[in-house]
């Protein structure tokens, strides 16, 4: 799978854990940044992950920022994201199963390292269930961003 990663100063050490998992298990990743834990905004490697996703060049994103909001926040202003905190492995399957989720956010600052890579895990191989109730709603979330029956699988 070809995912985006990217996160702030608060997110970059875990940022850097979750992207060295993704490329063990074998998955290609471009990473948008930060590069290193100097001071940096969340919206600007938010907004990159989620663009890049929306536009199709990568099939799912995860953000890293000190608790996972502020990122979640921004890439949910890019249409066509469904972007989800995650800190637990429930809310990961099921957001994925249930709301399609394609942008995973994660804060460094709330959970640990090893609960965060389990996390990921888990969203990693979680699908879409295609429920026809699911679709319907994600429909009507596609019509606030200004598409029609934009969510197709």
């Amino acid at each position: 799978m070809r995912i985006a990663i990217g996160a702030d100063h608060a997110g970059f050490h875990l940022k850097e854990a979750v992207a060295g998992l993704l490329r063990e298990l074998g998955h290609e990743v471009h990473d948008f940044g930060a590069y290193n834990a100097e001071l940096s905004d969340y919206p600007d490697f938010a907004r990159a992950v989620a663009e890049a996703v929306a536009q199709g060049d990568f099939e799912r994103g995860i953000l890293v920022c000190g608790n996972g909001i502020g990122a979640c926040i921004t890439a949910n202003k890019v249409p066509g994201i469904r972007a989800a905190v995650c800190h637990d492995t429930l809310s990961a399957r099921q957001g994925v199963e249930h709301d399609d989720v394609n942008v995973l956010c994660l804060g460094e600052r709330i959970i640990g390292r090893e609960l965060a890579l389990e996390i990921v895990r888990v969203w990693l191989v979680a699908e879409f269930s295609g429920l026809e109730r699911y679709r319907r709603r994600l429909d009507k979330v596609a019509k606030l961003e200004g598409k029609c029956d934009a969510h197709r699988h």
